[in-house]
């Protein structure tokens, strides 16, 4: 009882920082790009809830607005690296032999290197922007995928089901996809749930750096990259609540993914 009442819990504060981020235009109580040069650094007040930065700028405005950046970010890579897994590591797990050991060794190969070395090289070329962030995490972020995929429907190929469809001479891209893929989702669900995560930590890690979303565009990455000399002031509102907002959505995630991935220890707790 305990487990469910915990998993409903952090499903309810997810969904509720994904509801105020996503309905941002219309939460926000200004715009998160105007600036009041009159009104700089002004602490947590009932005019401005969260404080303003050194432009003059609605902390909770911004708040909201680079919180759908930061989740949009996280979305499109996590969905682009959830198609080249599948791909990926159902042609391997599926087909086997020769096909699997050389796949698997490329895909061993690049998880060796770090995936923020491979972005930073790459991010010199596109030279930022919210679609580049988001296509180089996707590009970096499928091995995982991958190698979930390819372990599941190595499991599922030795199931009494799959090899009469094989022997029934079912085509095998129904086979691939009613009875390898589908009965692969909990476990895909899962590991997509820590790609999340990863993505969200990855695009606040490089514009933390300065190398992530521009600066015309508020994110909870470069909030906190501005945030830094603000601290040195006495500013600490500006980087206490992106702080926050990051750490309790990452946490969030992470306790649903164990939630999830552990089934049987939650039926036992229920």
């Amino acid at each position: 009882m305990k487990s469910r009442k915990a998993l409903l819990f952090w499903c309810s504060l997810l969904g509720l920082i994904v509801f105020l981020t996503v309905f941002s235009n219309m939460l926000a109580p200004f715009s998160p790009n105007e600036m009041n040069m009159d009104d700089v650094y002004s602490a947590p007040s009932s005019d401005h809830w969260l404080g303003t930065d050194h432009l003059g700028r609605d902390v909770l405005s911004r708040l909201l607005e680079g919180g759908k950046v930061t989740l949009a970010v996280a979305s499109g890579s996590v969905i682009l690296s959830l198609i080249i897994g599948i791909v990926y590591g159902g042609i391997s797990g599926y087909f086997g032999g020769l096909t699997d050991t050389v796949m698997m060794r490329l895909l061993e190969a690049l998880i060796t290197i770090p995936a923020l070395i491979i972005i930073l090289s790459f991010q010199a070329i596109i030279q930022g922007g919210m679609w580049g962030m988001t296509l180089l995490i996707g590009l970096t972020g499928w091995l995982v995928t991958a190698r979930i995929v390819r372990s599941e429907f190595i499991r599922l190929k030795e199931e009494e089901f799959v090899k009469m469809a094989n022997m029934f001479g079912t085509p095998v891209w129904k086979i691939l996809w009613g009875h390898l893929l589908q009965n692969s989702i909990p476990a895909i669900f899962v590991v997509t749930l820590f790609n999340f995560a990863g993505a969200i930590f990855m695009e606040v890690s490089l514009s933390f750096l300065g190398i992530g979303i521009p600066p015309a565009i508020p994110s909870w990455g470069n909030m906190l990259y501005y945030a830094q000399n603000d601290i040195l002031i006495g500013a600490w509102w500006i980087a206490l609540f992106p702080g926050i907002m990051i750490f309790l959505t990452i946490l969030s995630i992470n306790f649903i993914g164990e939630a999830w991935k552990n089934p049987k220890r939650r039926r036992v707790n229920d």
